[in-house]
């Protein structure tokens, strides 16, 4: 990409000697060339750009304003880094000097495709009183007031104390073998990356078939995460209905007397009851899905006595029936199955059985396996028990001939029906025989079934509403639910106990996977609990700053010293003692002559110089002078121009001359003490307890720009973090603010009390404060919006007061007097 440049003279714009300048027709000229330009008319010169006549001041192009977003493009593109904070560019090059902090499991685009089916982690209450694993199907409601101002379920309308069903579909990470206590959202998000690609896609179908309001499928509001049990589980509708129950008042409605068979209130119960289940598993068909194996379970009806399929029922009963197959022999699995009213087609039993070593069957899968099953359960509804109940004594008599089992089992169908059904029901019982067909090619439609037991209550001439239902929906590429992923027996996070001497890849199991290895990222690290903790002891009262660079850690506190340790191996090395005053803040400058500078409450600015041997003395000092308004020096930064900046009590920011300590320039604006100040691509950030920040050129110390958002109520800023886009205030009452290219985007609590030190490298935040807590965020978004994720917490034993992120290691102070440095290790 070609940077932006002058049109007169060619330059790229770099803050320096070519500085953009806005002219009153809005394009930009670098300040050099505008003194050059001719002016014909007294204060006009002619735009260089579009030739237009404009005003240019008296004073000369610096009182024009600079173009800030050139400026940031062309900085951006070409860094100078000013003087570098945070490490040693001489042995740190700049590419060098940026980590990606958290590993990438899962893009950008992944997580805005399931973070808005992630339920909020207090949306839903499990029934005190429900038991079972992965087979069972637990009961519980939708908190009203958790998800009251939730977005991510505002598609879905609840009634009060909507009940719901879930369904396990894998283990969380674990929280108490780690040091970092990840957030919710990140739990989830780790389980669903760490998914195979063909297990997401089945769950992503379920879950969007909700949104398309198919009429009798119960809907999935999306996933939930129970940190109780440590599971994930689909989250569905739950309706009140039984057909269990439904099933045991309909046979008391069927009369036998005198041998007649079914009375004319059961011929209507059981046609009604018919329908629903043949309408349910149509919608099912309709969102391209199959079944492929019905029981009473997988159904359940609304107040209106509609039926509806239920899809976390049908999973379940999918695995009840993988795991009954993979613990008994096969005939005694298949009475079982059948005892519990649990029917499944030959053609997907053979399919289940094919990794067992059974012939691959040569019928596909298709809606009629679903035909058949559905034959079966209504086949219970008219004979009872009898359908089954011979099933032990035919397979003895059989010797394991399944095929001719299979032909005795539907002849003793057939007798049962001609029992039941009296002649004038021919047609279903026919009709119910052909879905018991072992081709399933050759059995009918669920329309035709339908159309069949319609007409038990309803003559074909008066029946309107199947004049268009001739044809079945049934996508080619249909999804069978029984031989998916879903139906698979959920697996847990991997352990450190399962993973010794084992070769991962990463497939087949849910989570991220642990590696020993000692050059993982600190985030990784923490998250598995590989990091290490150094405790840097010795200074007698509460931290105040960090700061790095040359290859030492130097701490403040305001014990009025500051400490330097070793970065090799975290050892005491120096003490500089000298200030009269609390230390308030220190900052690294990386010269020829590398160098430590320090500011106290007195108003006290020392210069310590960084060398072979440490100085006992400071190599500069010098003081700001004091007034009535006076309370000392509150934040510190440096500048590649060679200035120190104060932030002080008096309101003011004032920039010193290293060279020789004098003062150069003061800045005023805000009306309260300057309590924080960073910089960033040519411009000077100030956090202020008057609740503003402001920004500064560092090439003219003129003001730029006041960022704040309109609010009665005033909260101090007490800490700044920036990068080149985006910058993030840290105030008082626990909420941080968010900025991108100086326009307001987020504001959001994080803490609980006030937030005194902020960290960022690249789009990791770090915030610690008053209630004992480091929370970790990543700031993604684009230029229109910012959305920072909570990633995790790590819960600490006093208050943080002062916060670092560098080279793989973060750095904490404490009110406590403790340094502690978080590393990753073997």
């Amino acid at each position: 990409m070609e940077l932006p440049e002058c049109p007169v003279c060619l330059q790229n714009y770099d803050g320096d000697a070519t500085i953009p300048r806005v002219l009153a027709c809005g394009h930009s000229v670098c300040e050099a060339c505008l003194v050059k330009l001719p002016q014909r008319y007294p204060q006009t010169i002619r735009c260089p750009a579009c030739t237009q006549l404009v005003k240019f001041p008296p004073q000369g192009p610096s009182v024009l304003p600079k173009n800030i977003d050139l400026l940031s493009l062309c900085i951006s593109q070409n860094p100078i880094p000013n003087s570098i904070t945070s490490s040693d560019t001489r042995k740190f090059p700049l590419e060098h000097r940026f980590f990606d902090f958290l590993p990438r499991f899962w893009s950008d685009e992944f997580c805005s495709a399931w973070k808005d089916w992630i339920l909020p982690e207090e949306a839903v209450l499990v029934d005190d009183e429900e038991k079972g694993g992965s087979v069972s199907v637990f009961g519980g409601r939708i908190d009203d007031t958790a998800v009251s101002s939730s977005l991510c379920i505002s598609r879905f309308c609840f009634g009060k104390d909507q009940r719901v069903s879930l369904v396990r579909v894998v283990s969380l990470p674990g929280l108490d073998d780690s040091n970092l206590k990840l957030s919710y959202v990140v739990r989830v998000m780790t389980c669903l990356s760490g998914m195979t690609e063909e297990q997401r896609d089945e769950l992503g179908l379920i879950l969007r078939a909700s949104l398309r309001q198919c009429r009798r499928m119960s809907k999935v509001y999306g996933l939930w995460g129970n940190s109780d049990d440590g599971f994930l589980y689909i989250v569905s509708e739950g309706l009140n209905g039984s057909f269990g129950e439904k099933f045991g008042n309909l046979r008391n409605e069927f009369d036998s007397d005198n041998g007649n068979g079914l009375s004319k209130d059961g011929v209507c119960a059981f046609a009604l009851i018919g329908i629903e289940f043949i309408e349910s598993l149509l919608s099912l068909h309709s969102e391209g899905f199959i079944a492929g194996c019905v029981g009473l379970s997988c159904f359940s009806f609304d107040d209106f006595g509609h039926a509806y399929v239920d899809v976390n029922g049908v999973l379940v009963m999918g695995r009840k029936i993988r795991k009954t197959i993979a613990v008994e022999e096969l005939g005694v699995a298949i009475s079982n199955l059948l005892e519990d009213n649990t029917f499944v087609s030959p053609e997907l039993l053979v399919e289940l059985l094919h990794s067992e070593g059974i012939p691959e069957s040569r019928y596909s899968i298709r809606c009629s396996s679903d035909t058949w099953s559905l034959a079966c359960l209504l086949l219970g509804l008219l004979i009872g028990k009898a359908v089954t109940e011979e099933f032990p004594k035919m397979i003895e008599e059989n010797d394991s001939d399944y095929l001719r089992l299979y032909s005795s089992w539907t002849e003793r169908v057939r007798s049962l029906l001609d029992i039941q059904l009296a002649s004038e029901y021919a047609g279903l019982k026919d009709i119910l025989l052909k879905c018991l067909v072992y081709d399933p090619e050759c059995r009918p439609l669920l329309t035709e079934v339908r159309k069949c037991i319609k007409e038990l209550i309803v003559k074909p001439q008066f029946d309107m509403a199947s004049l268009d239902l001739d044809g079945e929906v049934c996508v080619g590429s249909s999804r069978c639910l029984f031989l998916g992923q879903m139906c698979q027996l959920p697996k847990e996070m991997p352990t450190e106990d399962n993973l010794q001497g084992r070769k991962v890849d990463g497939e087949g199991d849910f989570g991220p996977v642990k590696q020993e290895r000692a050059d993982k990222n600190f985030l990784h690290g923490l998250s598995e609990g590989l990091i290490k903790f150094k405790d840097l002891q010795g200074h007698r009262d509460c931290i105040t700053g960090i700061a790095v660079g040359g290859g030492f850690l130097f701490t403040s506190s305001f014990d009025k010293t500051i400490r330097v340790w070793s970065l090799q191996d975290f050892s005491y090395v120096h003490t500089f003692e000298g200030h009269e005053h609390k230390v308030m803040a220190i900052v690294y400058v990386d010269q020829e002559q590398p160098l430590c500078i320090s500011g106290d409450s007195g108003g006290g600015i020392f210069v310590w110089s960084i060398s072979a041997t440490l100085a006992q003395e400071p190599l500069k000092k010098w003081y700001e002078q004091k007034d009535w308004r006076y309370s000392g020096i509150h934040a510190l930064c440096f500048s590649r121009h060679g200035y120190v900046y104060s932030g002080s009590g008096d309101k003011s920011i004032k920039a010193w001359s290293l060279q020789d300590g004098s003062l150069q320039c003061t800045m005023n604006g805000h009306t309260s003490v300057v309590s924080t100040l960073t910089i960033c691509d040519e411009v000077l950030y100030s956090g202020s307890w008057d609740g503003t920040i402001r920004l500064w050129s560092l090439s003219d110390h003129t003001a730029l720009a006041v960022l704040e958002e309109d609010s009665s109520a005033l909260v101090s800023i007490l800490s700044l973090a920036v990068d080149r886009h985006n910058l993030v205030a840290a105030f008082e009452n626990g909420s941080i603010k968010v900025w991108r290219n100086e326009a307001f985007m987020k504001s959001m609590q994080l803490h609980e009390g006030a937030i005194f030190a902020t960290g960022m490298e690249g789009k990791w935040l770090f915030t610690g404060g008053w209630d004992k807590t480091i929370n970790i965020q990543e700031i993604s978004g684009d230029e229109f919006h910012v959305n920072p994720r909570h990633i995790g917490s790590i819960p600490c034993n006093s208050v943080i007061t002062a916060l670092l992120f560098w080279q793989g290691k973060l750095f904490v102070g404490y009110v406590d007097r403790l340094v502690k440095v978080y590393y990753c290790g073997k």
